[in-house]
C-alpha cells in the first residue's frame, strides 16, 4: 500500500504531496491543473520509461518519492534487499530523479539501484492503468499467471507438481544430452583413467610405502656411523670396552653404578621404608638399564652395509616418486601426503571409470527422461483443462461488468493456445483479446479499444479478479473517460467494491465516480499555474460538496450543491452500495461476480439516508 507521494518538479507541479490511505481514493480538479501529472510521476516511480520534456521548465530535475507499506517476507522486500535496500519500520521508500538532460536515476531503500529494480517491484506493488500505458498484465507470461490464479486450488496443485517434474526433465534430459554429445571426449578420458590405473596396478604402491623406504634409505646410508653411535651408548651403559688383547678394559657402566646405588640403598633401607622405596626405585632403572642395553647391542649387531640392498630401495623411492608427480598432485592439495594421494587417485578414477565404461547408462537416462515426459505430459493435458475452463467462467464474469459498465456489445477473449512444447507451467499460452463492440475482430487487448474504454476492460478485469491475484495497490486515470449517467454510477459501485481488497487510487472527471469514494483528494493550481503542496487538498463533507458541485454544474449554485448534497447521500446508503440493488444483475445462467471479504471500515462522516424516492431522482438526473 502507498502511504505518500511527493513530486517535485514534474509538469506543472512544482511540490506537492498525496498522503493516501486504504480503500477508494479519489482525485480530481479542474482539466489542466496536474492531476494525470500524478499518475505520470507514479509511473516514474514504477520504472516507466522517462520524458525529459516531463521536467517542469527551469528545473534541473524532477523527483518523485514514495513510501510504500510492504510485507518484510513478500517477494517485494525481498527485491529490494536483494539490490542494496533496506526497510524503514516496515515501508520501503522510493525514489526517482529525472534530469532535465535525459538523464534518470533511481533509489531503493536508501541506496543507489538500477531503474529495472523499480520495474521489477512494480510487479508486486501497483498495477497502473491509464489512458495510454496499462502496467498489469502486459505479457502472456502474466496474463497465465492471472488465469491461474482465477482458477484456483484445483490447478494450483496440479501446477505444483508439474513444476516439481519439470525440474527433474530438465535434469534428465540435459545429462543424457551431455553423455550423448560427449561421446568421444567420455571415450578419451576413459582411456586415460584406464591407462594411469594400470600404471598404478604394476607398481602395487602401499599406504606409507614411501615413508618407510625413505627410512630405510637414510640408515643404509649412514650405517657406519650408526654403528658408532650405538657402540658408545653400549660402552656407557655398560662400561665393556675392548682392550687391545681382547680382555674387557671397562671401569663400569651405568648400569654398575646403578647397581651399587641400589645396594647401598638397600641396606639403609632395613632401618627407614623411604630408603627402601628409593632402593625400589633403583631396581627398576637397573632392568631398565639392562633392556637397554641389550637392545642397542642387537641394534648394534644388525648394522650391515648392502649396497644391493640399497640401490633396490633408490629404484623402488625414483617409481613411487613418479607415480606421485603424475597422479598425486589433486589429491595433495586436499591433504593426502606422497603415495597416499596416488591410491586416492585411483580410488576416484576407479568410480569415474565404471561411470564412463556403463555402456547402459545412455539407455537408462533415456528411459528416465521419457518417463518423466510422459508424466508432464499427462499432467499438462489436466492443465489445459483446468486453464480453457476457467478461461471460459473469466470471460463470462468479465462481460457481465462490461454490460454494467456501459460496453454492452464488448466481448473479452481468454484465448489459451495448447502446444506441443514443454515450458515451465505447460503447454499453454494465453493472450487476453477484446472485440470492443459487436462488429469488431477479437484483438490483443492493449489494441482492442480506446484508452477509456481499455481502462474499463480493465477494471472489469480487476474487479473479477479481486481476491484472486491481488495487487496491494490499483491506479485508474479517467476510467470513466467517455461515459455518463448510469454507466458513471456503475464505475464508481465497482471502485467501491475493489477498494475493498485493495488500495485503489482514481483520477476522474465524473461527479458519479468520485462520491464512491472512502477519501477525496483535489488538486488546485497556485496564480502562477503550478501545484504546490497547499495544492493537494483533502476534503471533508463539505468540501466533497462543494467540488462535487464544480464536477456537476462548473459552479457552486444552489441546485448544483442540493445535486452533490443527494449524489454523495445516495452513495452512502446501503442500497447503493457495491452489492446493492443498483448493481446491474447478471444474465440468467452466467457466473455471478466474486464478493471479496469486507475489509477494514473506510473513515466516513455519517450521512443521513435519503428517501428511496429521492435515491431515484438522483440517479436519474446523473444519468
Amino acid at each position: 500500500m502507498i502511504e505518500e507521494i511527493r513530486i517535485r518538479e514534474l509538469g506543472v507541479i512544482r511540490d506537492a504531496r498525496l498522503p493516501l490511505s486504504p480503500g477508494f481514493t479519489v482525485l480530481t480538479g479542474e482539466t489542466g491543473a496536474g492531476k494525470t501529472m500524478v499518475v505520470t510521476g507514479l509511473g516514474l516511480l514504477m520504472g516507466e520509461r522517462a520524458d525529459a520534456a516531463a521536467v517542469r521548465t527551469g528545473a534541473d530535475a524532477a523527483v518523485v518519492e514514495g513510501r510504500l507499506v510492504v510485507d518484510a517476507d513478500g517477494p517485494a522486500a525481498a527485491r529490494a534487499v536483494e539490490a542494496g535496500g533496506e526497510l524503514d519500520d516496515g515501508a520501503l521508500l522510493l525514489v526517482r530523479t529525472l534530469a532535465s538532460s535525459g538523464r534518470s536515476r533511481a533509489h531503493v531503500g536508501g541506496r543507489g539501484a538500477p531503474v529495472g529494480v523499480l520495474s521489477d517491484l512494480a510487479e508486486h506493488l501497483v498495477a497502473v492503468h491509464g489512458q495510454t500505458d496499462q502496467l498489469r498484465l502486459r505479457s502472456g507470461a502474466q496474463q497465465l499467471r492471472v488465469l491461474d490464479a482465477f482458477a484456483g486450488a484445483a490447478l494450483a496443485a496440479d501446477l505444483a507438481g508439474y513444476q516439481e517434474q519439470y525440474e527433474r526433465w530438465r535434469r534428465v534430459s540435459a545429462e543424457h544430452a551431455d553423455v550423448l554429445a560427449h561421446g568421444q571426449e567420455r571415450a578419451r578420458e576413459a582411456e586415460l583413467l584406464r591407462l594411469g590405473l594400470e600404471d598404478v596396478e604394476r607398481v602395487e604402491p602401499q599406504p606409507g610405502e614411501d615413508a618407510a623406504l625413505r627410512e630405510e634409505s637414510e640408515r643404509l646410508l649412514n650405517v657406519e656411523q650408526l654403528r658408532v653411535a650405538a657402540d658408545d651408548a653400549h660402552a656407557a651403559l655398560t662400561g665393556e670396552t675392548a682392550g687391545a688383547d681382547g680382555t674387557d678394559a671397562g671401569e663400569g657402566g651405568a648400569d654398575t653404578r646403578v647397581e651399587a646405588a641400589r645396594r647401598a640403598l638397600a641396606a639403609g633401607g632395613e632401618h627407614d621404608p623411604a630408603l627402601a622405596a628409593l632402593a625400589a626405585r633403583a631396581a627398576e632403572i637397573a632392568y631398565l638399564l639392562t633392556d637397554l642395553s641389550g637392545d642397542v647391542a642387537e641394534y648394534a649387531a644388525g648394522l650391515e652395509a648392502d649396497p644391493t640392498r640399497l640401490a633396490a630401495v633408490e629404484e623402488r623411492r625414483a617409481v613411487l616418486s613418479g607415480l606421485v608427480r603424475r597422479y598425486g598432485s589433486a589429491e595433495a592439495a586436499e591433504g593426502h601426503p606422497g603415495i597416499d594421494a596416488v591410491l586416492a587417485w585411483s580410488q576416484r578414477a576407479a568410480r569415474r571409470l565404471l561411470d564412463l565404461d556403463d555402456d547402459g547408462r545412455l539407455d537408462a537416462l533415456a528411459a528416465e527422461r521419457d518417463e518423466a515426459e510422459a508424466e508432464l505430459r499427462r499432467i499438462a493435458a489436466r492443465l489445459s483443462a483446468a486453464r480453457s475452463a476457467a478461461a471460459l467462467e473469466l470471460q463470462g464474469r468479465v462481460a457481465v461488468e462490461l454490460a454494467a459498465l456501459a460496453m454492452p456489445s464488448a466481448r473479452l477473449e481468454v484465448a489459451v493456445t495448447t502446444t506441443a512444447d514443454l515450458g515451465p507451467a505447460g503447454c499453454d499460452g494465453v493472450e487476453l483479446l477484446l472485440a470492443a463492440h459487436s462488429g469488431a475482430a477479437p484483438r490483443p487487448l492493449a489494441r482492442g479499444a480506446s484508452g477509456g474504454e481499455l481502462s474499463r476492460v480493465m477494471l472489469a478485469l480487476e474487479v473479477v479478479l479481486a481476491g484472486a491475484d491481488p495487487v496491494p495497490t490499483m491506479v485508474f486515470d479517467e476510467v470513466d473517460a467517455g461515459v455518463g449517467g448510469r454507466a458513471a454510477v456503475e464505475i464508481g459501485r465497482r471502485l467501491a467494491r475493489l477498494a475493498r481488497s485493495t488500495q485503489v487510487l482514481v483520477v476522474t472527471h465524473l461527479p458519479q465516480v468520485a462520491a464512491f469514494a472512502d477519501h477525496h483528494l483535489t488538486v488546485v493550481k497556485t496564480d502562477d499555474g503550478t501545484v504546490t503542496e497547499s495544492g493537494v487538498v483533502h476534503l471533508d463533507d463539505e468540501g466533497r460538496i462543494a467540488e462535487l458541485a464544480r464536477m456537476l454544474s462548473g459552479s457552486g449554485t444552489g441546485t448544483a450543491r442540493a445535486h452533490a448534497e443527494e449524489l454523495l447521500r445516495s452513495s452512502r446508503e446501503p442500497g447503493a452500495g457495491p452489492d446493492g440493488e443498483g448493481v446491474e444483475q447478471a444474465p440468467a445462467g452466467a457466473p455471478a461476480p466474486p464478493v471479496p471479504a469486507p475489509a477494514k471500515a473506510a473513515k466516513r462522516v455519517p450521512a443521513a439516508r435519503a428517501p428511496r424516492s429521492g435515491a431515484a431522482r438522483v440517479r436519474r438526473s446523473s444519468s
